[in-house]
């Protein structure tokens, strides 16, 4: 009896008795009804004489191998299948592009996307496609994909059949050794005009909330402005003067906390122009001390912890006494019962592995200064947002939500770190790092009010260009009290024709934002090229980072920054004209 599927296999036993080596593959049926993948090889096999007498039958069991060729063959389908289903029916573009400047291959995504058909895209150079403007970048990502580099998040514009712009963000990946590349772009036009609407009405909800806040803390500055003034006029009038000088420091106080409100989101965006100087923290928290008794009130109690031996920071004195005084009234308003306030300094060192955790830290010895209360706490959701700028938990209109960011943009500015420990019940915590200075001791505190100190010595001319007339002809007439040779011009082309003129000039005083084409700097710098070592005094009620180089002026500039009390400019104007640093 034959073995089974015998009659199948006598063609191959006819070729293997004719000589020849013969491998086949076979279903081998089993009693149950299943059967096996079999894999068969007939080898002749040779008498004495070389011929053939009969042959080797090696039957091998394929059956698993066969099963798994089968389902991997079948993934393969299927994967196949999706990724033509993907190339067909995404929104984003795919294809495969040449380094010689031409699309090799686009799904059906850039024709409904682009309205170009793909005979249109393939015979053209892509740059048809791109911006124009979008050209030297674009050639600069074909120079990173010709040297085998991977780009991701490129965006250029590309250019529809109707004229239109889509914008695009590109995935390139070069194909080594093809002079191909494979690439990937996703729509972003709508998403981009989504973000924009967003950011303006972000924009235009914090304009208003910053007007809110403002216009409720200023009016409350005006208030004790305009009632002092009211009232100085009211006993000038009466021929009353004992109390000219009290209404006189309320009405300069309060003009001193407007000026300090109308910097705070200067100092937020870090445009607040900034004058560091060697600072002692101890002597300048302590010298706080009854201001900070009248602010907080007799439910406060306040405490000063002042360190042994503490160094030196480089800062900017107002600035710093600001923040804290902003600290101690929000410290005062989350302790409505009453509570303790500790202010405290001390030397400390953050180490590298502080500066990884935190982002934007330096490791390095910095000069700590703490301002402790007893006061609600906040949730770490408040924590998380409390540098936020207009962010407040106050009622509307009760506070412009400026206080913490403006200490925030202040810190950074001065190279610092900020940070907020606090617990819901217990109270806040907020410390203040601000870098070690090596160099010298602090300067030595200007008197208060004018003084023969501040007298010219030598006939010394002063050129002051203000637009502002009020504020040009106090300038003028407190430099001519002083002995000052004052001129005066209105704006910087008036400016420039004394500054380029034969007399002798001392110092200029000029403010930066002027009318007539150039500002302050760029007349000053126009008038170095006549006067080369013209010394500067810039007054502004804030700078821009560009005008200055990031706050930084050149050798022979110096800045203040309105408004100012006239010792201030007078102390200024003398240590300029007589080189003092």
């Amino acid at each position: 009896m034959s073995p089974p599927g015998y009659e199948a296999r006598r063609p191959y036993v006819e070729r293997a008795r004719a000589g020849e080596a013969v491998l086949f593959e076979l279903a081998w049926p089993r009693q149950d009804g299943r059967h096996r993948e079999a894999e068969v090889r007939y080898l002749p096999r040779r008498g004495a004489d070389g011929a053939v007498d009969g042959f080797h039958v090696f039957v091998q069991d394929i059956t698993d191998r066969k099963q798994a060729e089968a389902a991997l063959l079948s993934e393969v389908t299927q994967r196949t299948r999706e990724r033509d289903r993907l190339w067909e029916t995404t929104n984003d573009l795919m294809g495969t592009a040449g380094l010689d400047g031409f699309l090799k291959s686009v799904n059906p995504a850039w024709t409904r996307m682009l309205g170009w058909s793909e005979a249109d895209l393939l015979d053209r150079a892509f740059l048809d496609f791109i911006d124009p403007a979008d050209h030297a970048e674009t050639a600069d990502v074909v120079s990173r994909l010709a040297a085998g580099e991977t780009v991701t998040g490129f965006l250029d514009r590309v250019l529809t059949r109707a004229g239109e712009r889509r914008a695009v963000m590109w995935t390139a990946v070069p194909d080594p050794g093809t002079g191909l590349f494979y690439v990937v772009g996703r729509d972003l036009t709508e998403q981009r005009s989504a973000e924009e609407q967003l950011l303006q009405a972000q924009k235009m909800e914090a304009i208003g909330q910053l007007t809110g806040g403002i216009a409720h803390d200023f009016n409350n500055l005006l208030t004790g402005i305009v009632g002092s003034l009211d009232l100085m006029q009211t006993r000038i009038q009466q021929g009353r003067t004992d109390a000219i000088e009290r209404y006189a420091r309320a009405a300069l106080s309060s003009a001193n906390r407007a000026s300090a409100l109308t910097h705070r989101p200067l100092a937020f965006a870090r445009r607040q122009p900034l004058e560091p100087q060697p600072t002692a923290a101890n002597p300048l928290v302590t010298g706080m001390e009854d201001l900070l008794r009248r602010t907080l009130g007799e439910r406060v109690q306040l405490e000063l912890v002042t360190a042994g031996g503490l160094w030196l920071t480089l800062c900017d004195q107002h600035q710093l006494e600001n923040a804290l005084l902003n600290l101690a009234i929000n410290a005062r308003d989350a302790m409505p019962e009453g509570g303790r306030l500790v202010i405290e300094t001390g030397n400390t060192h953050l180490d590298r592995a502080y500066a990884r955790q935190h982002a934007g830290v330096n490791e390095g010895q910095y000069v700590c200064v703490s301002v402790s209360d007893t006061g609600t706490g906040m949730r770490p959701e408040i924590v998380a947002r409390a540098f936020d700028p207009f962010f407040t938990t106050k009622p509307l209109g009760q506070g412009t939500g400026l206080g913490l960011s403006m200490i925030y943009g202040f810190v950074k500015q001065s190279e610092g770190h900020v940070r907020i420990y606090s617990e819901l019940g217990c109270g806040t915590t907020v410390k203040l790092y601000l870098p070690r200075h090596r160099g010298g001791v602090p300067p030595e505190t200007v008197a208060s009010g004018l003084t023969d100190m501040h007298r010219a010595e030598r006939g010394d001319t002063v050129l002051v260009v203000e637009d502002e007339p009020v504020v040009r002809d106090l300038i003028v007439e407190v430099l001519g009290d002083l002995g000052y040779t004052a001129l005066q011009a209105a704006d910087a082309g008036a400016g420039l024709a004394l500054l380029r003129g034969p007399g002798r000039i001392d110092l200029l005083i000029s403010d930066v934002g002027l009318p007539g084409g150039l500002n302050g700097r760029q007349m000053v710098d126009a008038a170095r090229l006549h006067r080369p070592d013209l010394k500067v005094l810039f007054i502004t009620g804030y700078a821009e980072n560009a005008t200055f180089g990031n706050g930084h002026l050149e050798p022979g500039m110096r800045m203040i920054t309105k408004p100012f009390p006239v010792e201030a400019l007078a102390a200024r104007v003398r240590e300029m004209i007589a080189g003092i640093d």
